[in-house]
């Protein structure tokens, strides 16, 4: 049974190697990871949760969405909610 699990680890950590190097040149290919999980593509951050998004302190983030009043967002009945693909394509280019 013990070498059943080590052929599906094998073969899993083979696919997902294969797929990393498909897409190797392409950095807009999509994910084997999104792909099971489903595309976020519309999917809105509340404002108190964009700091685990990008990955920075509260603080930080705070800073960062009162210096720079043009990231995408949008308001619904006083709610700021952040469409999560536009925020990373406003990210990278901020980046740049």
């Amino acid at each position: 049974m013990d070498f059943v699990w080590l052929a599906v680890g094998i073969a899993a950590a083979g696919y997902f190697i294969g797929d990393g190097l498909k897409n190797f040149k392409n950095p807009n290919a999509i994910d084997s990871m999104e792909n099971l999980f489903g595309n976020d593509e519309h999917e809105l951050i509340k404002e108190n949760e964009v700091h685990h998004f990008i990955g920075v302190s509260k603080k930080d983030t705070k800073t960062l969405l009162q210096d720079y009043p043009d990231v995408p967002h949008i308001t619904l009945n006083g709610e700021v909610y952040y469409p999560k693909q536009k925020l990373r394509e406003w990210l990278v280019k901020l980046g740049k």
